[in-house]
């Protein structure tokens, strides 16, 4: 049966797709007025990170994450990041600002990143620990990037239906590991359609001597025609878990879930080096390929729903996919959000097309594909003439795009005439380059004469004076302050409940069956 033949049967239950939710999680960095880092901790304001639901941190005591609740539209989670990104800009000292890229502020080194911090209980301590363990590994600089991740559901209902019209049996399980799969297959195009990191401070890159970018100014490098520097080869990757051979497999939940253990129970050479402690301090949680299964890089991770004190894919073999969560999206400095809401009515439509478009497992052949795909989108996007990989042919961007542009406007059609007209606006970048972010981006730092800290400096500036003009929506600051409140309480109730040593914490963590 093909995309269209679905669509056509789906079409009476088209009204099921109202059910399905979503939630975005939105990184960026506390900035000083100089334009550095913040040093500062995380600001008892905004609560504690350990346990607040939609303000903590993420690598960084510095790097910040707004995250929203599963809510039902795309504008009801906008209106819940604008509200919580107002509450942020209110509640920072007057001395530091928010950062609004994916790449960084000046940066002045390493020891100049301060890892986050969660507090005295084991399982703060166990979050600290990890990070250190990503800073030994991979250095501090990279783990600073910052993103967008948005996270959907479709309905119970809409899947059930979904999987009572496939041909092979499926189940809900099967049915998001397949979506996985086409995200994985086609992924290329979130980079292509919104990367908006083609540069890159010089400081980022400091001591950085492997790396292929030019000059753009004194203060600037780039590539020309490079989307999303975030997602290439100076950006987040797990390249020697690649080459230890541990790739995380998406061709069933059983795969995805084994490939993932058998990278946190593989003993690693290089990490064994620095030791699990140096004068007593942990430097990591073990020295495996994986400390955890969050240390894998990925586009796209399926995800339970989390379990206190579980292991995040013990629950996902136990109670199944609750969620996927889609982790490529660049932050777009021109948008206050980072966001906007025709770009996730396109979202949801390439996630309804990942689901319904046939999805056969991905063979170590086109792997290989894929890899090489990303990595051109990410360095080489906007080049004239490049040419993807497809079944072992080779297509130019343009004709791909055309080819997915036809079942993305058939998708669309399932959620309506908002949708029908976002696809067709973000599709038009397939055939003209200069309309992604990443072109604007660099033509808008070209005739304002302007290297990348300036360029994103101002927006950062702006944001800041528009946002605390803007009259206050009390009853979300009501219940932001709410939850700064609760939070502390409960980290403090986490800290007096704890009966172990760390020792002993973490060796019943890593010992549960």
């Amino acid at each position: 049966m093909n995309i269209e033949q679905k669509i056509q049967l789906l079409k009476p239950h088209a009204q099921l797709l109202s059910g399905n939710l979503m939630g975005i999680e939105k990184e960026g960095l506390r900035v000083s007025k100089k334009g550095g880092l913040s040093q500062a901790p995380h600001p008892s304001a905004l609560g504690c990170a350990l346990t607040h639901p939609n303000i903590t941190t993420d690598f960084s005591e510095s790097l910040l994450e707004l995250v929203t609740p599963p809510l039902s539209s795309a504008r009801s989670v906008l209106d819940f990041l604008q509200d919580t990104q107002h509450y942020l800009y209110c509640r920072l000292p007057k001395d530091q600002s928010f950062w609004p890229a994916s790449m960084p502020c000046v940066m002045r080194g390493k020891t100049y990143i301060p890892i986050a911090q969660y507090g005295s209980s084991n399982r703060g301590k166990m979050k600290t620990v990890y990070r250190q363990g990503l800073a030994n590994r991979y250095g501090s600089v990279m783990q600073v990037i910052a993103g967008i991740h948005f996270n959907y559901s479709f309905s119970e209902e809409f899947i059930e239906k979904f999987c009572a019209l496939s041909e092979n049996d499926q189940n809900k399980d099967g049915a998001y590991m397949a979506l996985t799969r086409n995200v994985v297959r086609y992924g290329w195009i979130v980079p292509y359609l919104f990367g908006a990191s083609p540069a890159v401070c010089k400081s980022f890159l400091k001591g950085y001597h492997q790396h292929s970018l030019v000059e753009f100014n004194d203060s600037t490098l780039y590539k020309p025609y490079a989307t999303s520097l975030r997602m290439g080869d100076i950006g987040y990757q797990n390249l020697r878990e690649d080459e230890a051979g541990v790739k995380a497999n998406y061709n069933s939940l059983s795969h995805y879930v084994n490939s993932l253990k058998a990278g946190m129970a593989t003993p690693c050479s290089d990490y064994e080096k620095f030791g699990l402690k140096a004068d007593g301090e942990y430097q990591q949680l073990n020295a495996n390929t994986l400390q955890i299964e969050n240390e894998y890089y990925a586009s796209v991770r399926p995800k339970p729903l989390i379990e206190s004190g579980k292991k995040p894919l013990d629950s996902l073999s136990a109670k199944g996919i609750a969620y996927v969560e889609l982790r490529s999206l660049d932050i777009n400095p021109a948008l206050p959000m980072g966001i906007d809401e025709t770009q996730i009515h396109f979202l949801e439509v390439f996630l309804l097309f990942c689901l319904l478009k046939d999805s056969p497992a991905i063979s170590t052949r086109e792997q290989f594909e894929i890899d090489s795909n990303d990595q051109l989108i990410a360095h080489e996007g906007r080049k004239p003439n490049i040419k993807l990989k497809h079944q072992a042919k080779e297509i130019s961007i343009a004709e791909f795009g055309e080819q997915l542009a036809v079942d993305l406007s058939l998708c669309a059609t399932l959620f309506g005439a908002p949708y029908v007209q976002a696809v067709s606006d973000i599709v038009k970048r397939f055939d003209d380059p200069e309309l992604t972010p990443s072109a604007q981006t660099l033509n808008n730092m070209k005739s304002q004469n302007q290297g990348f800290f300036d360029y994103i400096n101002q927006y950062a500036k702006q944001y800041r004076q528009d946002f605390l003009v803007q009259d206050v929506n009390q009853a979300h600051f009501d219940y932001l302050d709410g939850q700064a409140q609760t939070s502390c309480q409960q980290q403090r109730e986490i800290e007096v409940a704890d009966t172990l040593s760390f020792d002993q914490y973490l060796a019943q963590y890593f010992n549960q069956v």
